[in-house]
């Protein structure tokens, strides 16, 4: 049974997979603008491979990207892109429904699936 009272960051980390600090880089992407791991580390107070982790678990739930920029004296770095909450809002949601949908037809057939040898 579901009990509890939920609060947005735990939908997220339930639905999209993510940790606590997972959320506090997207939303700190989200507040302060694009970051280099290394920014966001800073900003964090993390390591900059503990932001780096991070960055990849956003980039893998489609929470961010990344993005390269060119440094006028050669080279380059990237920089990472939280997506605009009002579309994390439709990621969840789309997740929340197929979820919902696989749910309810394993929950159709039950019956029958349960008397399985």
């Amino acid at each position: 049974m579901i009990k509890g009272d939920f609060k947005c960051d735990d939908i997220a980390k339930c639905i999209l997979g993510l940790k606590n600090i997972d959320i506090e880089s997207y939303k700190a992407l989200v507040t302060k603008g694009p970051m280099t791991a290394e920014q966001l580390g800073e900003f964090l107070n993390r390591e900059r491979s503990t932001a780096y982790r991070s960055l990849q678990s956003l980039i893998g739930c489609g929470l961010a990207h990344r993005e390269t920029r060119t440094i006028s004296s050669g080279g380059y770095y990237y920089e990472y892109v939280a997506l605009d909450p009002c579309r994390m809002k439709d990621l969840v949601q789309g997740n929340i429904d197929e979820w919902y949908n696989k749910m309810k037809k394993l929950v159709a057939d039950i019956d029958r699936d349960i008397m399985k040898p």
